[in-house]
């Protein structure tokens, strides 16, 4: 039989053709009224993917290079921080950290565990500038509580800055920047978004934008003020990726247009979604007798401990062969020990039942699992769209 690749991987994620189609198109000088229109139309629309009245920055560079531009433009050397870490993402914000002489506090949990808030209480010191952390740690498939800190952080009147990764939360998690009072959110283009990488984002508070001003980290590409500055005039302080803007632009679009043409709307659909399909996995994998890897699964990507003897790598393998489906291993530490299955963008129910089969048939054929057979994880899967849809 013919094989269709298809991504269930949590970055890239399957591209929008109405995002291919815009970037196809996209041949246009960016110091032009053109381009203007266009860049001030997508910034004001990222705010309301975003949820929030604060600025919204676009870097052309990964999801990284839009963590480095919040520690380099909000933090001095010496500066006390505390790092949120349990996976290897909020790893890579101590390394930023230190990257740039601060001096880092770490609370780290094991992986697939997330954060007691007491914990993240008594770490705070009054000298603390900032905190880090994930929304959504996808090398793990977990979800942290952004809200629980950000409201501790009010609680004990802390000066820190929250700063959180949301390149994965955004558009699969519920988030309240401005009623929540997070600082700095970031979101990146080969995710939720639905477009290729090469493009990340940045939604500042005001009180951030206030702190940057007292802060000396070097800093030029990731300038956040320059970027600040030419925007409110529709530019870029250096050349944009045109057409991965142009791309934005279709993929905000589409998920507005989810919603009769209400972007925060539709956002919350797209949220919605990813949801149900992240439970759909998750039932599915434990009836055929997989365990959950996380304790706080995130609605990103769900992670999947291999049965006991076989290495994951196994199970990536023979959904690639056999049926041209994509997942991830684990990453770091848990490489050959589990799989990831991604939820986020452009991803719907038959999408999900054609990698639930695929799954079922590896587990029956490949792996024979016992007490399983031909409709295990599909049957509770069918169950779960069935009870979201009556709603």
């Amino acid at each position: 039989m013919i094989r269709k690749t298809r991504l269930f991987t949590p970055g890239p994620t399957p591209l929008l053709p109405a995002a291919q189609f815009a970037m196809a198109a996209a041949d246009i000088h960016h110091r032009t009224p053109e381009f203007r229109a266009l860049y001030s139309r997508v910034l004001a629309q990222l705010k309301d993917f975003v949820g929030t009245k604060n600025d919204v920055i676009i870097l052309s560079s990964s999801g990284t290079g839009a963590m480095e531009a919040s520690v380099s433009n909000l933090t001095s050397p010496g500066d006390r921080v505390l790092v949120l870490t349990a996976g290897k993402f909020g790893e890579r914000w101590t390394a930023l950290a230190k990257a740039f002489g601060c001096s880092v506090d770490v609370i780290s949990k094991p992986y697939g565990q997330t954060f007691d808030l007491n914990e993240v209480k008594e770490a705070l010191k009054l000298e603390t500038r900032a905190v880090f952390m994930q929304a959504s740690e996808t090398s793990t498939g977990t979800s942290h509580d952004v809200e629980g800190v950000a409201k501790l952080l009010k609680e004990v009147n802390s000066e820190a800055l929250l700063i959180v990764d949301a390149i994965t939360g955004l558009g699969t998690t519920p988030l309240d920047m401005d009623a929540w009072g997070v600082d700095v959110l970031v979101g990146g283009s080969q995710k939720a978004v639905m477009i290729p990488p090469g493009l990340s984002y940045l939604a500042v508070s005001e009180r951030a934008w206030e702190r940057m001003e007292g802060t000396y980290n070097p800093r030029y590409y990731f300038d956040l003020r320059k970027e600040r500055k030419n925007a409110k005039n529709g530019e870029s302080a250096y050349t944009p990726a045109v057409a991965l803007i142009a791309a934005l632009g279709a993929a905000l679009d589409y998920i507005a247009a989810q919603a009769d043409g209400d972007l925060a709307a539709g956002r919350a659909k797209l949220v919605d979604n990813a949801q149900v399909i992240a439970k759909m996995t998750r039932e599915a994998c434990v009836a055929l007798g997989f365990k959950l890897f996380s304790t706080s699964p995130s609605p990103a990507a769900t992670a999947v401990l291999a049965p006991e003897g076989v290495d994951s790598g196994v199970i990536v393998k023979a959904l690639k062969t056999r049926f041209g489906a994509i997942i991830t291993n684990g990453q770091g530490e848990m490489k050959g020990q589990l799989f990831r299955i991604a939820h986020l963008g452009f991803f719907d129910f038959l999408d999900t039942m054609a990698l639930l089969a695929a799954l079922e048939q590896v587990a029956v054929t490949d792996l024979k699992l016992p007490n399983v057979q031909f409709g295990t994880a599909l049957i509770p899967a069918q169950k779960v769209f069935a009870e979201a849809a009556a709603k």
